[in-house]
């Protein structure tokens, strides 16, 4: 037995140092051409093989593929097939299924492929945006919840016998380091534990790079957690620099590292996927930037009131409200009544959606830091439906003082913000198309799409609203998302609301949007060589 292993292992020696004699460009071709888990094999048969392989891998990579299929063996069969069909190292993986696959059992099957190393974040879709891996044509699908069957399906007019899918997205960033980062939250008034997670996210970007902030955070909310006073930490601890992105509301699971040590009676409110500049990046690596773009989808109307006094039913909050003309509160329905006077019960009950835009200013500090008074526009779902005695809005954190408008639903700035996005895309490309002549490459190799549920479907007049402007623009380039209910980006209310009517409103932050579109678009800059 020992002699013809040694036999057999002389036999492959041979095959390898035949196909050397062949030259690295020819290796390289080859290998160039594996999939994933062949490609990771060959890297560990020389050390030449290992160097082509890490010269092959030298940029980063971005693999995504959707399947309806109803089986979530098969749908997940079907998916990793299809991201690891070329060379790529997982650093994350990103999964979103159907509402009836369960989240334990996707947990394993896809830690099964992937190892327990590999930071894995899945959650529960209201819709997936990627391409079909059996058609190969790219599809937006929003699951449409059935009251009467009491699960989802797709739109009657596309598809009305599907009822199941999953996108997985794979990641290779080389010059990054990727982590994950658990909030907890515990029973009692501060249940949230917002700044160990903060101060969890600097140790970790600390231990890996020249500083305590993250190039960027991807942050998913469990669908039950007020994402609203984390964002406002969040907003405190890091610099503008730093991208805070993702999913404000969803049933989720990920895989947690063995060291993290779980507080007693905690559960998990939401997690942070990180992104941080590696200290010991390889030479010959370039460096990976990211562009962040939303696309709005709400209007204002009707004049701006403030909150007089205010009930927290725990989840909610009702209010009584007064303006500045009418010197009387408005109580109960009135409020309702006020402003369906002022904007007319036609433009009211056309919307799909209606929110109360918050402007508040608070005191934000972590851990034992001076405090610092800042100001957020925060957008609260209205809900005046009950037997409530003021109108609820859902979550809490709404105090006396605060001003606030009405916000509808509205197509016309959903239509113009994608437009905004196409053009700044095209801007991009542009720009990356000016510095190949320079002899500088650079190129967007992926991008990530967060989408209101509610655009889904032909609510914009096409099916394939979300995904346009970065398909026309990269064609041939990953580009994968999700439809959500609500989405996480950092900016300026002033500018992004179009509300510039006073100077403070750019002063204003505003990181969780309803009825909007966020695009993570990821580009690598090749490094300059030298002369």
């Amino acid at each position: 037995m020992e002699r013809a292993a040694v036999e057999n292992l002389d036999f492959f020696r041979r095959i390898i140092y035949g196909i050397d004699d062949l030259g690295e460009a020819v290796i390289r071709n080859i290998l160039s051409r594996l999939p994933a888990k062949s490609f990771a094999s060959a890297a560990c048969v020389s050390r030449l093989w290992n160097t082509i392989c890490n010269s092959i891998l030298s940029s980063p990579k971005l693999s995504s593929a959707v399947s309806f299929n109803p089986s979530l063996e098969k749908a997940l069969n079907e998916v990793v097939e299809k991201v690891l069909m070329e060379p790529i190292r997982p650093h994350f993986v990103l999964a979103s299924i159907g509402p009836c696959f369960i989240l334990q059992a996707a947990l394993r099957r896809i830690e099964g492929i992937f190892g327990s190393k590999i930071p894995i974040i899945i959650n529960v879709a209201e819709g997936v945006i990627g391409r079909d891996v059996r058609t190969d044509k790219f599809v937006e699908v929003q699951w449409v919840l059935s009251a009467a069957k009491k699960k989802y399906s797709w739109p009657t007019d596309t598809q009305p016998t599907a009822t199941c899918g999953m996108i997985l997205t794979v990641g290779f960033l080389p010059g990054l380091k990727v982590h994950l980062v658990p909030l907890f939250q515990s029973e009692g008034p501060q249940s949230l534990s917002v700044d160990k997670f903060v101060m969890d996210i600097r140790e970790v970007a600390s231990a890996f790079s020249h500083s305590s902030s993250p190039a960027g955070i991807m942050l998913f909310a469990d669908r039950k957690t007020n994402i609203l006073p984390v964002l406002q930490k969040t907003e405190y601890a890091f610099p503008k620099d730093t991208f805070i992105v993702g999913d404000g509301g969803s049933e989720l699971i990920f895989r947690i590292s063995e060291t993290t040590t779980v507080p007693p009676d905690s559960t998990f409110a939401a997690v942070a996927l990180l992104f941080t500049r590696d200290i010991n990046k390889p030479l010959g690596i370039g460096e990976i930037q990211f562009h962040v773009m939303l696309s709005t989808g709400v209007t204002a109307v009707g004049p701006v009131y403030k909150i007089l006094s205010v009930e927290d039913h725990g989840t909610s909050t009702c209010f009584t409200a007064t303006r500045d003309t009418i010197p009387e509160p408005f109580e109960g329905e009135a409020i309702l009544h006020d402003i369906l006077d002022e904007v007319g019960e036609d433009i009211m009950f056309a919307a799909k959606a209606t929110y109360i835009g918050v402007t508040k200013s608070r005191s934000c500090s972590v851990g034992t830091e001076r405090a610092k008074l800042m100001q957020f526009h925060e957008f609260h779902k209205f809900e005046p439906v009950g037997d409530e005695a003021l109108p609820p809005v859902r979550s809490v954190g709404i105090n006396s003082g605060d001003p606030f408008r009405f916000y509808i639903s509205d197509k016309d700035p959903a239509l113009s913000t994608t437009y905004n996005i196409l053009y700044m895309l095209m801007d991009l490309k542009e720009d990356f198309n000016n510095r190949i002549k320079k002899h500088e490459k650079a190129e967007v190799f992926g991008g990530i799409v967060f989408c209101c549920g509610g655009r889904g479907g032909n609510y914009l007049g096409s099916p394939d609203y979300a995904s346009f402007p970065f398909v026309d623009n990269f064609p041939g380039v990953t580009f994968a998302g999700t439809h959500t209910s609500a989405e996480i980006a950092r900016g300026c209310f002033g500018y992004l609301y179009g509300e510039s009517d006073q100077e403070n409103n750019f002063d204003i932050h505003c990181n969780l949007h309803p009825y909007g579109a966020l695009y993570l678009v990821m580009s690598y800059h090749c490094p300059i060589p030298e002369r």
